[in-house]
């Protein structure tokens, strides 16, 4: 029987109108077939959260990613995500975390005890991140341990302030001023890595109001101004920093007041040594961590 000619229908029956049906018919499987092998890489986060313990919210509850950094599923970074409806947020922060810990690996510890690495925070970095918020300083400074070491359980008792000033040179000051250039070169390795990124550089609250309230946070008036003057200290070199760069500084000093660890447990955004609620001790609670969100999303988007 020829190809050619069919012996019902009796028209031809060619080969090539039978492939083109064919193809055609197959074009739609094959596009759904790549729409679901799609994509090669994951899409890059829209923002990343970089820093300390201050912005990871240690002891509030939910922990997200290792327990030993602390993460809270409502600090900052979460609260501010879901104000700015970001789909993608990464957040690397750690407590322990310091300028190098950008760079570096950070080695973790629970309770005196070894748990495990945590990588560098830049490696959540990409061409494509639109977002990124950084709090550090803290722990170069070392201002908790500092603040730690102040508790004086008698009025009368010796300034902690003098401890740290020999010879008429406060070193709390000098440990602030080695730090402002290592911010310097984190706000560089950022702009580096994400180059379109909107960034935002936080300053550290208000702890302590001036002259404290001591016996309730148990730091003589002369260290409660001394402590939150090297807070101050320690904002300003950020801002400089932040401004250098041309990048965002968002001050939470001022939004504080009325909010530091000597008011009544309903008001404060930020814990003394004995924290009233899920937090840790000379850390923000949950309501201050949902308000230097508040306040970070106030500052996006009045400057756009």
């Amino acid at each position: 029987m020829p190809l050619t000619t069919h012996p019902r229908l009796r028209r031809p029956l060619t080969a090539r109108p039978l492939l083109r049906r064919s193809v055609a018919a197959l074009v739609p499987a094959a596009l759904a077939a790549l729409a679901l092998a799609a994509p090669a890489r994951a899409a890059a986060p829209a923002y990343v959260a970089l820093g300390d313990s201050m912005a990871s919210g240690p002891l509030i509850p939910d922990i997200t990613g290792p327990v030993a950094c602390g993460r809270s599923t409502h600090n900052y970074a979460h609260e501010l995500a879901s104000r700015l409806g970001v789909a993608g947020l990464t957040d690397v922060t750690c407590s322990g975390a310091a300028t190098k810990h950008m760079t570096e690996p950070q080695s973790l510890s629970l309770a005196g005890q070894p748990a495990g690495t945590a990588p560098p925070q830049f490696d959540a970095l990409t061409a494509d991140t639109k977002l990124v918020t950084l709090t550090i300083g803290g722990n170069d400074t070392g201002l908790v341990g500092v603040a730690q070491n102040c508790v004086n359980l008698l009025p009368t008792g010796t300034p902690c302030k003098t401890k740290y000033t020999q010879g008429g040179v406060d070193q709390v000051a000098q440990r602030i001023d080695a730090f402002e250039p290592k911010l310097s070169t984190v706000l560089d390795g950022i702009r580096q890595r994400a180059p379109e990124a909107r960034v935002v550089v936080t300053g550290y609250g208000l702890y302590i109001k001036p002259g404290g309230c001591w016996p309730a946070v148990p730091v003589l008036p002369v260290d409660a101004d001394w402590l939150q003057g090297s807070v101050n200290r320690m904002n300003a070199a950020i801002a400089r920093q932040a401004a250098a760069h041309g990048m965002t500084y968002i001050d939470l000093v001022t939004p504080s007041a009325g909010h530091d660890a000597c008011q009544a447990p309903s008001a404060k955004w930020l814990e003394g040594y004995v924290p009233t609620s899920a937090a840790a001790p000379l850390h923000p609670n949950r309501t201050g961590e949902e308000n230097y969100a508040r306040i970070i999303a106030g500052q996006l988007q009045a400057v756009r």
